[in-house]
């Protein structure tokens, strides 16, 4: 159900697919009305909302500040929808997140039960990469998203933001088991499972080989972890993963071991906690995602802790 007036509906239909006749097929509606209502928005305003192309309409400055302030009405309005129907208020809803695989492990779950042991909140976890995380906060999609990312994200307000540490994961009867840090050069000696091209791990691993004037060969390229993890417990190879949370228990569950990955180049990716900006989150919303802030920590060893 739409709170939304219908102007604003059709806006944010054609923002969304950038098509006047693809976001009259979504909303079943004639694509001469949606057209109508665009021109009597932009003529109420005053100015244009849309560059027309002839392969599609892209926002213009002035639209795409009105589609932030639409995704966050239509954002709250699901929440008061939701409250309204339940007549439970802001204490019991559903929440979803959307987080990149590496969180959706152990992060994301953790904070959940840790949640629930005081919150009657039932949640529905988005594995999806992580500028499609994003993307879902943005939209409205998703209450919150932890996700990687190496800058500022328009349109979403960054709850935390913390430098997670890059590791070599290596099998346990590996040379390297022993060692606190391994530099690039050596690493690259070795035969390297890595994520695709377009990761933001992969980019870095590229921008860091190329200022050191190195040539890598991945024998694996594989943007999801099981199988990395299962490659290095075979003695495939080497992997590289951040750490998170508890190292030493973390090597133990896997069975391989974690060597720090020493370069100053992956110091710019970030672990992010994300909600959309303006947005007014529910109560539930606002304490769940104060708790993920804390799961969302750099990698504790326990041999580092103080007696």
């Amino acid at each position: 159900m739409r709170l939304l007036p219908i102007a604003l509906t059709y806006f944010l239909e054609v923002a969304r697919t950038g098509s006047v006749s693809e976001a009259a097929t979504e909303l079943t509606v004639a694509p001469s009305a949606i057209s109508r209502q665009i021109a009597k928005l932009e003529a109420g305003i005053g100015v244009p909302l849309f560059v027309r192309h002839p392969r599609g309409m892209v926002p213009t400055e002035a639209g795409t500040r009105l589609l932030d302030h639409v995704r966050r009405s239509e954002a709250e309005s699901a929440v008061l929808v939701d409250e309204l129907r339940t007549g439970r208020g802001l204490h019991a809803r559903s929440l979803t997140v959307a987080c990149s695989e590496g969180f959706a492990r152990r992060v994301v779950p953790q904070a959940i039960a840790a949640f629930r042991r005081d919150h009657d909140v039932s949640f529905h976890i988005d594995v999806v990469t992580r500028d499609e995380a994003t993307r879902r906060v943005l939209e409205g999609a998703a209450d919150v998203a932890v996700t990687f990312a190496t800058g500022p994200q328009h349109g979403v307000r960054v709850e935390s933001a913390v430098v997670v540490p890059v590791y070599a994961i290596v099998p346990l009867d590996h040379p390297l088991t022993s060692r606190d840090a391994v530099g690039l050069a050596e690493l690259c000696e070795h035969p390297l499972a890595l994520p695709a091209p377009g990761q933001s791990l992969r980019d870095l691993f590229d921008i860091a080989a190329r200022i050191e004037n190195l040539t890598a060969h991945p024998v694996l390229e594989c943007n999801e972890l099981s199988p990395k993890y299962e490659f290095v417990r075979c003695g495939g190879g080497i992997a590289l993963v951040g750490g998170l949370g508890d190292i030493e228990q973390d090597a133990a569950t896997e069975g391989v071991a974690y060597v720090l990955l020493d370069n100053a180049v992956f110091r710019k990716r970030e672990a992010q906690v994300q909600t959309m900006a303006g947005r007014t989150l529910s109560l539930a919303a606002m304490r769940f995602t104060t708790l993920l802030t804390s799961f969302v920590r750099p990698p504790v060893s326990r041999s580092a802790l103080p007696d």
